[in-house]
């Protein structure tokens, strides 16, 4: 009867925690140079937290982020566009599930300028940067979503 038990509450622990980890799949698009190596380990990056990311190469990036509502200041050498919204440069992860969570209506999307280095992507050894994710709203305005120091 002990043995039984404890095969019931380990299969239903296996089954519990395979439901648990089993999160959907969020998809979008990520406008990307056909030359850029950090994009793509960027993409490994969300690909490793539950996104899947349609690639499209593009020689001129520029078009895609004025349409996208990209200000300069916040370019980076890649944009996706996920549920609607627009995420540009090296950003964690956790910090774009998070804004998807919120499901901001004044924000359009999220942005780390540059290429800040230990941002995904960008690892290079123990080297880190400190930087920024920002959300920014149709108007150019911003505010500080994330600090990752």
């Amino acid at each position: 009867m002990i043995i039984k038990r404890t095969l019931l509450t380990c299969a239903l622990f296996i089954s519990a925690t395979a439901s648990a980890t089993t999160a959907p799949i969020i998809k979008g698009t990520n406008y990307l140079s056909p030359y850029c190596g950090c994009c793509k380990e960027w993409i490994t990056h969300m690909k490793d937290n539950g996104f899947e990311l349609e690639s499209v190469y593009q020689e001129n990036l520029t078009p895609t982020k004025i349409k996208l509502g990209v200000l300069p200041e916040y370019a980076s050498c890649h944009t996706a566009q996920i549920e609607g919204y627009t995420f540009e440069g090296h950003i964690p992860a956790a910090d774009i599930k998070r804004f998807l969570a919120s499901k901001p209506t004044r924000m359009k999307g999220l942005a780390v300028g540059g290429m800040p280095m230990g941002s995904p992507g960008m690892e290079y050894g123990d080297k880190k940067d400190s930087y920024n994710v920002v959300a920014f709203d149709d108007k150019g305005r911003t505010m500080v979503w994330a600090s990752h120091n």
